[in-house]
């Protein structure tokens, strides 16, 4: 398993899932602030799909995210929904061969964890891709 530093300073297309349009949640800050790092950002929302959120089309599911940026992959998938829901999203991050799955802050799911690492994915619970970035940029 690649390191966290390994897994941000490799990747380039973080697929965010549960990003909201409403500046004032977790995922639009954080979203922001890697879309100010360099990294492309695909946001993932059934409810905002079509729809631009931080200059950016929205889809409903990862496998369309994962299309509108093929022939490239999307190397994290950045979920930001409560623990009893991520196993979906694990096993469409495997479908659609994404380089890691990422769990928020406060959200753990061994289930999802086990089917990632099974396929072969990186995986991170319980972590913040801004602080966990940051923490990389103070340390390099």
């Amino acid at each position: 398993m690649s390191t966290i530093a390994r897994i941000l300073q490799d990747a380039r297309i973080i697929a965010i899932v549960g990003l909201s349009d409403k500046p004032e949640r977790a995922s639009h800050q954080v979203a922001e602030y890697l879309i100010g790092q360099g990294y492309q950002i695909v946001p993932v929302n059934p409810a905002l799909a079509g729809q631009q959120v931080l200059g950016q089309r929205a889809f409903a599911t990862l496998t369309e995210a994962a299309a509108s940026v093929a022939p490239r992959r999307i190397d994290i998938v950045d979920v930001f929904r409560k623990a009893e829901d991520i196993v979906p999203f694990a096993q469409e991050a495997v479908a659609i061969k994404a380089g890691c799955l990422w769990l928020q802050l406060d959200v753990v799911n061994e289930e999802a964890a086990q089917i990632a690492r099974a396929a072969g994915l990186d995986v991170v619970m319980d972590h913040c891709t801004k602080i966990e970035h940051r923490n990389v940029q103070v340390a390099a």
